[in-house]
């Protein structure tokens, strides 16, 4: 049995499970939270990072390297793009979501979600200020300006891991209480209404 070692929180859990759903794969999920996991995770995750893949004794962590994986075993219902251009800006988008608007919006969800809820933290006001004010609206700008006014996805014809690896990042914004403004980025709020 296919197995996810992580939590629904995390964007890259989520990355893994909408792959997973959208090829028609079973799997269970093991919830294993990334702050202080127990050592027998982190025999399999050695950077302690979820999420994890396990088929039988076959462990790989690494939401990008799992899908891929799962891509490669699985080649029913395609989540990259066979044109090379497409495929290639497919990847971009993914890691630039995975690196910059995760960082950005994972700010947002920590400080209002995480340190309160989990950690009996104080939320750093400054910090989500600074990432709702400074850093995420250049990130919408940036994907408002990727988005055709009339494709249904970013790339191509059909859903790709560019679409996966960009809504999930929302999904933890949405939870902070946080939406795209759709009069400032009418495209991306378009967009994500749809995808979500």
């Amino acid at each position: 049995m296919r197995t996810v070692h992580g939590v629904n929180a995390s964007p890259f859990v989520r990355k893994v499970r909408v792959a997973l759903e959208e090829k028609g794969l079973d799997y269970e999920l093991n919830p294993v939270m990334p702050f202080n996991p127990p050592p027998e995770f982190m025999a399999i995750s050695p950077l302690g990072k979820i999420p994890v893949y396990q088929e039988g004794q076959f462990t790989i962590p690494d939401s990008s390297v799992i899908i891929d994986y799962i891509e490669r075993s699985n080649p029913d219902t395609p989540l990259y793009p066979a044109d090379s251009q497409q495929r290639a800006e497919a990847l971009f988008l993914e890691e630039y979501c995975d690196t910059a608007l995760v960082s950005a919006a994972g700010t947002v969800f920590l400080n209002r979600i995480i340190k309160p809820r989990l950690l009996g933290e104080e939320e750093d006001k400054e910090a989500v200020r600074q990432a709702l004010e400074e850093e995420l609206p250049g990130r919408f700008d940036y994907l408002e300006a990727r988005l055709d006014d009339d494709a249904e996805f970013l790339v191509g014809d059909s859903m790709s891991i560019a679409d996966i690896a960009v809504a999930s990042p929302f999904v933890n914004l949405a939870h902070a209480g946080e939406n795209v403004d759709a009069s400032r980025w009418p495209k991306l709020a378009a967009y994500l209404e749809r995808i979500l």
